[in-house]
């Protein structure tokens, strides 16, 4: 029977690295992450490309747990990756802060 592969936590280092009210790429087991940190310190993590037109979301605007693609102005929710057409979703990723560090789960 094969062994069931679990997700995996990566510390990403300081929280201070992403300044509140932005997003930062990161490149995780070579994926490109986006993480957010809204002004309330608030910590969300999506893919980094719009499913759109691959715009870098982590230049967009964030705010309420929602973020604005800067290419098109397309709008997701950072909680559930929905965007403004069924086809247009975020892959959305459990992202925590602990001790001021940040935590990311990354499924296999």
């Amino acid at each position: 029977m094969a062994e069931a592969v679990r997700p995996r936590t990566i510390n990403l280092g300081s929280v201070d690295k992403v300044p509140k009210g932005q997003g930062f790429t990161f490149i995780v087991a070579g994926l490109e992450i986006a993480i957010f940190r809204q002004r309330d310190g608030m910590l969300f993590a999506a893919q980094n490309r719009c499913p759109h037109k691959q715009g870098p979301l982590s230049e967009g605007i964030i705010g309420g747990g929602k973020l604005i693609c800067p290419l098109h102005a397309h709008r997701f929710d950072l909680c559930s990756g929905e965007g403004p057409d069924p086809k247009e979703r975020l892959r959305i990723y459990p992202v925590r802060e602990e001790k001021g560090e940040i935590l990311l789960r990354v499924d296999p």
